[in-house]
């Protein structure tokens, strides 16, 4: 599974992270330096397992559990908030 942004939704880097955009309500995300690591990874096609080894390659203090676990929460957070659609 991999995930593209919808289309009237926006991401912008900053020094902490990430913001997201959705221009359709005018809500916006906040993500740290993490998830914003994690969500450049899958929208570069990476799969939620490729990802979670990249993680560990960032921070190999996390277990792979964590790792995983980290990134199934957030592919679910921003599937519930509709920032993302499976591609």
């Amino acid at each position: 599974m991999t995930l593209t942004l919808r289309t009237d939704v926006c991401a912008t880097d900053t020094d902490d992270g990430m913001v997201l955009l959705d221009e359709a309500n005018g809500r916006y995300w906040q993500l740290n330096t993490t998830a914003a690591l994690i969500l450049r990874t899958l929208l570069g096609g990476a799969t939620p397992q490729q990802t979670a080894h990249r993680l560990g390659d960032r921070y190999p203090q996390l277990t792979a559990e964590r790792r995983d676990q980290d990134v199934d929460a957030l592919v679910r957070s921003l599937l519930d908030a509709r920032l993302v659609v499976r591609a």
